[in-house]
């Protein structure tokens, strides 16, 4: 069956940084768009970066457009996000989605504080 499962997810300080992890299988991740979604206490989730199958086009939230950056490796069905100068508007539990399939992973929770 279809897993997503994301993993990264820590408690920083402000201006430090993360990358996040979503271990794929049970589909061609290297044919799937993917996309990382994140979700803060009491809101609804945002799209925060997108990733078209071979990587060549991606798209991002206005909040983090210039310090996260989306990747894939396709050789082992791994998606990414690189999350640099973050801040407490960052704090949520980030998913990782793959929406052609209405997969979505179980989130791995990222909290910026000092």
């Amino acid at each position: 069956q279809v897993q997503l499962v994301e993993s990264g997810g820590a408690l920083v300080q402000p201006g430090e940084s993360l990358r996040l992890s979503c271990a794929t299988s049970g589909f061609t991740f290297s044919s799937a768009a993917m996309n990382w979604y994140r979700q803060g206490l009491g809101k609804g989730r945002e799209l925060v970066a997108a990733i078209t199958s071979n990587g060549s086009d991606t798209v991002y939230a206005d909040s983090v457009k210039g310090r996260f950056s989306i990747s894939r490796d396709n050789a082992n069905n791994v998606l990414y996000l690189q999350m640099n100068s973050l801040n407490s508007e960052d704090t949520a539990v980030y998913y990782c989605n793959a929406p052609k399939l209405g997969a979505w992973g179980q989130g791995t929770r990222v909290v910026v504080s000092s």
